[in-house]
């Protein structure tokens, strides 16, 4: 039965080989189950034991859903860089409730599933250039990193010079530290699941060390009322909204596709001139987006942890399905999501944001017009602490220096009216 679902013979695989590759992709991004629960409940203020829920089942429904419409071996749960964007700058800075937080990503996943459906969204990627697509993953990377080094205790907020170094003697530091070189060094000697050891070694020592509480290790799922069908979706339909919206629909298509072709011509599934099943997969991670919002977290997409499992022999649905089942049996580990501190999520962040870097070797440095729009990009997401500035800037600079340079043929509609949205947004809304 699984082989004619699935097809495995005709990708050349077996069931064993695709249960081993979906467990092997869940160890590798299994983190998230402790590290999205941290984010939307330290900044959001949402109850951490319904978003772990949450987030669980969201991870197991847009997996599943990718299984059974895409037969493809992606993981889907909540996306690093979006649940930052969503708590930290969305309700922490901006201060909309969790609640209108929500609804705009609820907004975004409908105007998601449009736009794949009708194919603009292959519109746009084609539209955006490669240098800013590039640029925009790092920034989400630097945003990333200085919310872990916050989180940690590491970076600290001083009045003479904006941020300075924290006490490094303070037990958060230092495990935080540790937890990074655990999970650095595990890596680099391809130790399946590195991050999630060490978060767990992290939370373990500090346990012992008494400066965090075991709260037990399996119980019942919690409940997920707190946050089930909490959604606001009127309140994040004013003006107010626009550019909030338009950031989760913009990193949403850029994280999600490009991961999914990536992972996927790793797997051979996407070939010149041959039928593939690309446009199920991408409808597949945008619904996910919708129902995320009703369960109560922050916008789903496909992990590119997934090419591990790939690289295990991964090829069809069937590795999804395993990666689906096992977030579901997750759900019983709420007492030990719950014990996990936050300086202990902080390396998880921080080795992410790190890998996330490695998208600038993709700008084009040598082209100043292509360069500085892309590093503005970077930079002005974590000094501004909102991933939605930096990419406002660099779309509006983009637009500017190809036109004052007379290349008026670089700029491609899709990027010009991304620009003119943004600068709508700072001339209605400057704040």
């Amino acid at each position: 039965m699984l082989d004619n679902f699935f097809q495995l013979r005709e990708h050349n695989t077996s069931v064993r080989t695709e249960i081993l590759a979906g467990v092997t992709t869940f160890l590798t991004m299994s983190y998230i189950i402790f590290v999205n629960p941290n984010i939307l409940h330290d900044a959001a203020h949402m109850n951490h034991d319904a978003v772990f829920v949450a987030t669980c089942l969201a991870a197991a429904t847009g997996t599943l859903i990718m299984a059974f419409v895409a037969n493809w071996p992606i993981g889907m749960a909540p996306g690093m860089g979006l649940n930052a964007f969503f708590a930290y700058t969305v309700v922490g800075a901006m201060g909309y409730s969790w609640q209108e937080a929500l609804g705009a990503v609820f907004i975004s996943g409908t105007v998601f599933v449009v736009l794949t459906v009708t194919g603009i969204r292959s519109w746009l990627i084609a539209g955006i250039p490669r240098s800013l697509r590039s640029a925009i993953a790092a920034g989400i990377g630097l945003f990333l990193a200085i919310i872990a080094l916050g989180n940690a205790g590491i970076v600290v907020a001083n009045p003479a010079t904006k941020i300075g170094l924290g006490d490094l003697t303070k037990a958060p530091a230092l495990l935080a530290m540790l937890g990074f070189f655990i999970i650095a060094g595990l890596d680099a000697l391809k130790v399946r699941g590195a991050i999630l050891i060490g978060i767990l070694a992290v939370t373990a020592l500090s346990m012992m060390t008494g400066h965090n509480a075991f709260n037990g290790v399996f119980s019942a799922p919690p409940s997920i009322a707190p946050t089930f069908l909490h959604l606001d979706v009127p309140g994040a339909l004013h003006a107010g909204f626009l550019h909030v919206i338009l950031v989760f629909v913009l990193v949403e298509v850029f994280d999600a596709t490009g991961t999914m072709i990536g992972v996927a011509k790793r797997a051979n599934l996407i070939q010149e001139h041959k039928p593939n099943r690309l446009g199920r997969a991408l409808l597949s991670d945008s619904t996910a987006i919708v129902i995320g919002s009703f369960l109560g977290t922050s916008s789903t997409t496909a992990y590119i942890e997934s090419a591990s499992g790939v690289q295990a022999g991964g090829r069809t649905g069937l590795t999804a399905a395993t990666i689906g089942i096992l977030f579901l049996l997750s759900l019983f580990f709420a007492p030990l999501a719950s014990s996990v501190p936050a300086y202990a999520t902080a390396p998880a962040l921080l080795y992410v944001a790190g890998l996330m870097l490695r998208e600038l070797t993709d700008v084009e440095w040598s082209d100043i017009t292509e360069a500085t729009p892309a590093a503005l990009t970077a930079i002005v997401m974590p000094f501004t602490y909102s991933i939605a500035n930096g990419l406002a800037f660099g779309f509006i600079t983009y637009v500017v220096i190809k036109t004052a340079t007379w290349r008026f043929r670089d700029i491609h509609p899709a990027t010009l009216l991304v620009a003119i949205l943004f600068v709508i947004k700072y001339a209605l809304f400057p704040s």
